[in-house]
């Protein structure tokens, strides 16, 4: 017995989907958003941004980020340094600690290229 399978029109005037995005990235959009993506794809750096927003003001020192993580004070600056580097973060030094804050508008950013216009 052969089965048939059904053909879905996927030309330009026939697609089953809205776009992403309403045009392509331009190269300098596109690199800048790898590198926030790639700040993002480490489990530790998702995890220290949650903390961060659940924390109160959504502000933490890193001195409270260490136990949670799991992993050495050098390692956890690393990550909440690549965070920074990539916009999510914004930090600001009192005495010997180091406090970071989340700044929102970098995650609406890019979940807003997720989302269809």
């Amino acid at each position: 017995m052969v089965t048939l399978l059904e053909v879905t029109d996927v030309t330009p005037g026939g697609a089953c989907c809205a776009p992403l995005m309403r045009e392509p990235l331009g190269q300098a959009d596109a690199e800048q958003l790898a590198v926030t993506l790639k700040a993002l794809a480490d489990p530790a750096r998702l995890r220290l941004l949650s903390i961060v927003a659940s924390s109160q003001d959504q502000e933490a020192c890193v001195c409270d980020l260490i136990d949670p993580i799991g992993l050495s004070q050098p390692t956890v600056s690393h990550h909440l340094k690549v965070l920074t580097e990539a916009g999510f973060l914004s930090r600001s030094k009192r005495g010997t600690w180091a406090y970071y804050r989340l700044i929102p508008e970098a995650l609406e950013q890019v979940s807003g290229l997720l989302v269809t216009a």
